[in-house]
């Protein structure tokens, strides 16, 4: 299938969704607290792109997702390539990591507010949990899943570790963190207005507060919108680093019918 006809079948798709939107909410005449019509959305999001009052609390949550996504990459990283190719560290500390992912998240909220406190530092501590442990998990598992020819071809060749590294294992294994990756990207981003909804006084997660408060419910369903927007434009651009960076693998490759 052609890019143009996929294009024009998703739009098709999106446009379907917002008409059907329409008739629901006039043919059942459902009330605007519960869900208002589009077109009081789309008027909601442009007045608060318009009055500039979203502009600040957008910044402080791409701010926040993006730092936690940066943290989840390095230790996600780091740590799946360490416990996937050295046996003894996988023994010591895979519990510890599993005991991090199976414990509620949002219990931890009030622990890193009283550590790191009311601002940036604990939405960023927060939303990088949140995107650690897929980034985790597909490292350690495209570390392990390191073709074994290829490594005794490596080692019959006396290529340091450093070259088979370099030459071998990370690129072997890039599928596989890329993956995690773009699960990590939308975790992020939910950590972060998980976060401002606990804790929070900036953000759209707070905005999105305020507005159910005040009963603005077109302008709640307009910051969700913005939200959603956000986390579609975030994972396309992760996404598109398959084709930067491992141009070679199927998963790069456009899919044909």
């Amino acid at each position: 299938m052609a890019n143009s006809q996929r294009y024009l079948i998703q739009a098709t798709a999106v446009i379907g969704f917002f008409l059907i939107w329409k008739f629901y909410v006039e043919f059942f005449e459902v009330s605007r607290l519960v869900l208002p019509p589009p077109e009081q959305v789309f008027v909601a999001l442009f007045e608060l792109f318009a009055t500039g009052e979203i502009w600040r609390h957008l910044y402080i949550t791409l701010l926040e997702c993006l730092g936690g996504f940066a943290f989840a990459c390095i230790f996600g990283v780091t740590a799946g390539m360490l416990l996937g190719r050295n046996q003894m560290l996988d023994t010591v500390f895979k519990p510890f990591v599993i005991a991090l992912q199976v414990t509620p998240k949002v219990a931890l909220i009030p622990l890193f507010i009283l550590w790191f406190g009311f601002g940036l530092e604990s939405k960023i501590i927060v939303s990088a949990v949140l995107a650690f442990f897929p980034v985790f998990a597909n490292t350690y598992l495209g570390a392990r899943s390191v073709d074994h020819g290829l490594l005794e071809l490596f080692e019959v060749g006396k290529a340091s570790r450093s070259r088979r590294f370099a030459k071998l294992i990370l690129p072997s294994s890039l599928p596989y963190i890329l993956t995690g990756m773009e699960m990590a990207i939308v975790l992020s981003i939910i950590g972060a207005v998980v976060a401002e909804f606990v804790a929070g006084s900036s953000g759209l997660g707070y905005l999105a507060t305020i507005k159910l408060q005040e009963l603005q419910v077109s302008s709640l369903f307009a910051v969700v919108i913005v939200l959603a927007l956000i986390g579609f434009v975030l994972y396309f651009l992760v996404g598109s680093l398959r084709k930067v960076l491992i141009p070679w693998h199927e998963s790069s490759r456009p899919t044909t019918i």
